[in-house]
């Protein structure tokens, strides 16, 4: 079954656009962000997995600390892929 979603014109626009350039459609570009994107409590859950595995398969921890570290990591590394579409001159959509 096919819905509507309202956005504004300006976002309309980008969204075409990143479309044409991946050379597919707006239907299939938000289809893909939808299935490869994750919900807060999805993330929290994959990274509970992580620990878990983690721990189980190398008998490692992952302490308070290196938490803080690898979220800095993640935190710079989306920082930097912004600044790079930006410098493309490609509209930062998130």
């Amino acid at each position: 079954m096919d819905t509507t979603i309202k956005i504004d014109s300006k976002t309309r626009d980008q969204l075409a656009a990143l479309a044409e350039a991946r050379g597919t459609t707006m239907r299939a570009l938000i289809e893909d962000f939808a299935a490869s994107s994750l919900t807060p409590h999805q993330l929290r859950d994959r990274a509970e997995r992580t620990r878990a595995f983690l721990e189980s398969e190398f008998g490692h921890r992952l302490s308070d600390e290196d938490n803080s570290t690898l979220r800095a990591r993640m935190s710079e590394a989306h920082a930097a892929h912004r600044d790079s579409l930006r410098s493309a001159g490609v509209s930062d959509a998130a």
